[in-house]
């Protein structure tokens, strides 16, 4: 049977219509585009407040218009039309240029719905070329979208598809749907719940009657989209369980390194030791999550199972999203190896930037099964590298990697075997997006701290405040300086034009993976970046004896390897770089960060940033140097991060400031990953009795067989890439 929702957009709405839909939101079936739901509701009776709205907001609002005139603009032919529109409280004004006729469309008096890009014009809001829609002219138009009482659907929206256009295809779609429309959620879990039908909530939620029909609709719609996720997710998980795996147990080789360790492992370090070690014994793959804050000795634990792979002679991988973290991590395990191990196992490095000759051998190393552990790169994944038998998988910092890159990692295994997986992450993670992302994973949490962690003093810098306060910034790292410890300065772009992937700042957000997408009137050149601050420091009096290095992704491998080798020795006094010492590099005697531009980053970055210093025992000091305004969302990041030190309670109040949209991570997937009408912030509780129906529908019925409708609604919902991503570590 084929499925109603499965059908092209065009067929509906035609070619022209599909072709700016799939380019504005990737829109290309009838299931796509109804899932488009309505951001909000408004009505006729009701104006939008004007006040929650921002500089780039993309926005419809219910508005009544106070005047209208046209005038000859002096500097350039033709003429320029005005108006202004108010809420009841505060106006906005509406441009447009050589379009008399709006004079007589915008009599004073008149109410309807305002659409365009909100733009700040000396300090003003304003919206130019809007698309309009006057209630007195919208019964053809708005076509049985709403009568005069009903709530009207305001959808996100793009400059050439307003919210009515949009709701008009979204009716078109609904007209041709079967009424009996099969549910994705069985009877036997709609019923008890009170779920309206599948079919009744799509009309519901873009075409109510009443503020009642769509809330009730959107209940259902939530419970859907968790009970689609959770089932998409448990099928994954059992279909990895019951992959086949090479048990491995520890003996000599993890006693001998436990016995040298020159400190007890913490509570947490010994729990999560024994739950690798109970996976890693089993007939089916571990795929295991460990997370903990930076510093908390997750790298130890990965270390520990890798000794116990060893022992039976494979191999084990770890993953490292930069080359100075690779090497850093191949550095760390050869010193906490020992000369005896390290000699025995013969960690090796493996990264795209090596010398010919070094590569070589790397490669003969790994596929000899000489090395028993390799360091790596996005290198791993080259056709040409090969294992005798890769055993275990460690990826340090999965969300740097696609699920493709893993997997391609992961079938380098024996034939007939799956390598074990090892996930590690210094970014906290909630509850709820660990069921939602991880739920195919078992996850370990370290919460505790080694001994001898200094405390870390945050500090925000407010510049649009207290201007003048940034020389203190500068004194207070040379203060640092002059006890005979060292610094980072981290900035978000390498130069005033280049960010450090190389695109214009302008173009992009600067930390996709970690923060809410900036609003265009934030996406301005930022104020630091390497090569100035390296100029302004070079010319300081306090700086004119100091040994200041840069250090961004720009440079080579080995130029980045000995800036690091260089800062780690205590011959760089200050590094100034950009985020690419976010994740694992440690230099005991770095006592102070300073964050420039801090509203550039995300919560966890700026926590993991932070936690770069106070790592050998000396007080740390991070200065969050900030021009964002007071009360808004970018400054509300870095007082978060600057309020506490608790990585997890900070990984909540991020969920909380975060777009939901972001939570799965729809930049590395397609946007029909991202969380809909769930917010994982909220619904906790319904994302795990929904897992708890995925999991007994999945337990009696494994291919879905009995249940079609909820087979195809993954198959719309996870797509095969998507779905990957899904289980991504």
């Amino acid at each position: 049977m084929v499925d109603p929702l499965a059908r092209r957009l065009a067929d509906a709405v035609g070619e022209t219509t599909a072709k700016q839909l799939d380019r504005a939101f990737g829109h290309r079936t009838f299931g796509d585009l109804l899932g488009h739901y309505p951001r909000r509701y408004a009505h006729r009776a009701e104006l939008t407040d004007f006040a929650g709205l921002h500089d780039g907001d993309e926005v419809t609002v219910v508005a009544t218009v106070v005047s209208s005139d046209s005038r000859r603009m002096a500097a350039r032919k033709g003429t320029l039309e005005t108006a202004r529109i108010t809420d009841g409280e505060r106006t906005m004004s509406l441009t447009f240029f050589n379009q008399r006729w709006r004079v007589d469309q915008l009599v004073q008096g008149k109410r309807g719905l305002f659409a365009g890009k909100v733009q700040l014009y000396k300090g003003a809001p304003q919206l130019t070329h809007p698309e309009v829609l006057l209630f007195d002219d919208a019964d053809d138009e708005l076509n049985k979208l709403e009568r005069a009482d009903w709530p009207i659907p305001i959808y996100p929206a793009t400059g050439s598809l307003p919210s009515w256009r949009i709701g008009k295809a979204v009716s078109t779609v609904l007209d041709l749907l079967p009424p009996g429309l099969e549910d994705p959620v069985p009877p036997a879990v709609a019923e008890p719940r009170g779920l309206v039908a599948f079919r009744d909530a799509l009309e519901g939620v873009h075409r109510p009657h009443a503020d009642a029909d769509w809330e009730a609709a959107r209940e259902a719609l939530r419970y859907q989209e968790a009970l689609v996720l959770q089932t998409a997710l448990v099928q994954r998980r059992d279909q990895l369980r019951a992959a086949a795996a090479a048990p491995r147990t520890p003996g000599a080789l993890l006693a001998k390194f436990d016995a040298a360790l020159p400190f007890a492992l913490t509570d947490d370090q010994r729990a999560a030791g024994e739950a690798i070690q109970n996976d890693l014994a089993a007939l089916r793959p571990m795929n295991r999550l460990v997370q903990g804050e930076v510093g908390s000795g997750k790298t130890l634990v990965a270390l520990r199972a890798m000794l116990t792979v060893a022992e039976s002679h494979g191999q084990a991988v770890l993953l490292a999203p930069t080359e100075v973290l690779a090497q850093q991590h191949l550095r760390s395990i050869a010193a906490s190896l020992g000369p005896e191990l390290a000699a025995l196992l013969r960690p090796t490095l493996l990264t795209g930037r090596m010398p010919a000759a070094d590569r070589k051998r790397a490669l003969l190393a790994a596929a000899s099964g000489q090395a028993s552990i390799v360091v790596g790169t996005h290198a791993l994944f080259g056709e040409h590298v090969s294992f005798a038998d890769l055993g275990l998988v460690v990826v340090d910092e999965q969300h740097r990697f696609g699920v493709e890159q893993r997997d391609a990692l992961r079938a380098k295994g024996a034939v007939g075997t799956v390598p074990h997986l090892l996930v590690l992450t210094a970014t906290p993670i909630p509850r709820t997006v660990a069921m939602t992302v991880f739920g195919d994973l078992d996850v370990t949490t370290i919460a505790q701290l080694p001994a001898g962690r200094a405390p870390i003093e945050s500090h925000v810098v407010p510049l649009a405040e207290r201007p003048a306060w940034i020389a203190r910034v500068w004194d207070r790292l040379a203060e640092e300086l002059d006890q005979g410890r060292q610094g980072f300065v981290v900035v978000p772009a390498i130069s005033a034009s280049v960010d450090e992937e190389g695109a214009e700042p302008a173009d992009r957000g600067l930390d996709t993976a970690a923060a809410p997408p900036a609003r265009p009137a934030e996406r301005v050149r930022p104020a630091w970046d390497v090569e100035s601050v390296l100029e302004r420091l070079r010319a300081h009096p306090a700086f004119a004896a100091r040994r200041v290095g840069p250090l961004h992704g720009r440079m080579s491998g080995e130029e980045k390897d000995a800036t690091m080798r260089a800062f780690a020795a205590g011959e760089i006094d200050v590094l100034v770089a950009t985020t690419v010492i976010e994740v694992g590099v440690d230099v005991p005697n770095a006592s102070v960060m300073v964050v420039l531009d801090a509203d550039r980053f995300g919560v966890s970055q700026l926590h993991q940033l932070r936690g770069r210093v106070g790592r050998g025992g000396l007080p740390g000091l991070a200065l969050f140097v900030t021009e964002a305004e007071p009360g808004s969302l970018a400054r509300e990041r870095v007082d978060a991060v600057a309020a506490t030190l608790d990585g997890f309670a900070l990984a909540e109040r991020d969920l909380a400031l975060r777009h939901e949209g972001d939570v799965l991570g729809a930049a590395q997937s397609g946007r029909r990953s991202g969380l809909r009408l769930l917010s994982a912030a909220t619904d906790g509780e319904l994302i795990a009795a929904a897992r708890d129906d995925a999991i007994g529908i999945v337990a009696a019925d494994p291919e879905l067989l009995a249940h079609p409708a909820l087979a195809a609604a993954i198959a719309r919902r996870v797509d095969d890439a998507a779905g990957e991503f899904l289980t991504r570590a």
